[in-house]
């Protein structure tokens, strides 16, 4: 089921969303501070390519106030508005009974959009 989800995903937009997640990655780098930030949209667009069959967790190992001093920054300079979208569109998709795989992915990718510091992908 997860690759013919991922084909569809692929088909139906998810690589259009993937690229402009490495796009806005590739703008983040230019500078040496938006570089961790660069790094978790990088993590948000390997994700958003192929989402069925992998999961996101919390790092159980994580160092915690530099993650979650980073994820404040990135929840308040764009992190919510992402996060918001994802929500929107797993609703929209959530509306039929065929767009409810896609829904939850939408929300997985809500998930890690939300604070992805500290977060990891996992195959499930």
């Amino acid at each position: 089921m997860s690759t013919f989800g991922n084909i569809l995903w692929l088909l139906l937009g998810g690589i259009v969303l993937s690229v402009l997640y490495f796009i806005s990655s590739l703008i983040l780098m230019i500078t040496i501070i938006g570089i961790p930030f660069g790094l978790q949209t990088m993590k948000i667009a390997r994700l958003a390519l192929l989402p069925f069959g992998r999961d996101v967790s919390f790092k159980p190992n994580e160092p915690g106030c530099l993650s979650i001093f980073m994820n404040i920054l990135w929840v308040c300079f764009g992190g919510a508005y992402i996060a918001v979208l994802h929500l929107v569109l797993g609703i929209i998709f959530a509306i039929t009974i065929v767009g409810i795989p896609f829904a939850t992915q939408h929300f997985k990718l809500m998930k890690i959009a939300l604070v992805p510091f500290g977060q990891e992908i996992t195959i499930a």
